[in-house]
């Protein structure tokens, strides 16, 4: 279970680096890009699927930090769509929502270590 833990954390630590990289890679002309999309998407199912294993696992869990950070991760993934549909049609209209995403990627860090 361990190991299954281990894989499942790092896919989720892959899902983050596409988020925040792929809003560092369009920092001078912000605009949401398929890696934030992506990135999102990787990053909500593994986190659920951590929840699920370290709950099989009989981890103690913070389920209030568990559930703001899925708050947190589920409106990035709104803004990635929304931003990606958006950019289809009017491109490089799309840079508040990539420095949202990006920003509340980063916030999402920030909530795991401190709380």
């Amino acid at each position: 279970m361990d190991i299954a833990i281990k894989i499942v954390l790092i896919l989720h630590f892959v899902g983050l680096a596409g988020i925040i990289g792929g809003w560092m890679a369009t920092m001078k002309a912000p605009a949401v890009n398929k890696a934030i999309l992506h990135g999102s998407i990787l990053q909500v199912v593994t986190g659920l699927i951590l929840v699920g294993l370290n709950e099989m696992n009989d981890a103690d869990m913070n389920h209030m930090k568990i559930g703001i950070k899925l708050v947190v991760a589920i409106v990035i993934l709104v803004l990635a769509i929304v931003g990606t549909k958006k950019e289809a049609k009017a491109p490089g209209s799309t840079g508040t929502l990539a420095m949202s995403a990006g920003l509340l990627a980063i916030l999402n860090v920030i909530i795991a270590v401190f709380v």
